[in-house]
């Protein structure tokens, strides 16, 4: 999955996050590309970036609900 925005690095995700979640927002909105998609499921999911075409330089364990990213490690 990815998030609606293209984070270049993790860290950079993670505090986009964090700033999020301090700001009331629900978490970071993430989609699923291709024929498993658009939505996520509620639960653990895998995120990935940058975005395709660019290749995968970092991957992060999250917790999705309602269509956000809510935790991530």
């Amino acid at each position: 999955m990815y998030t609606q925005r293209n984070y270049p690095t993790k860290k950079a995700m993670k505090e986009a996050l964090a700033g999020a979640l301090a700001e009331g927002h629900p978490g970071l909105p993430c989609y699923q590309p291709g024929p498993f998609g658009p939505n996520v499921k509620d639960g653990p999911a895998c995120c990935e970036g940058p975005h395709y075409p660019e290749p995968h330089r970092w991957y992060a364990s999250c917790i999705v609900k309602d269509g956000f990213i809510v935790k991530a490690k």
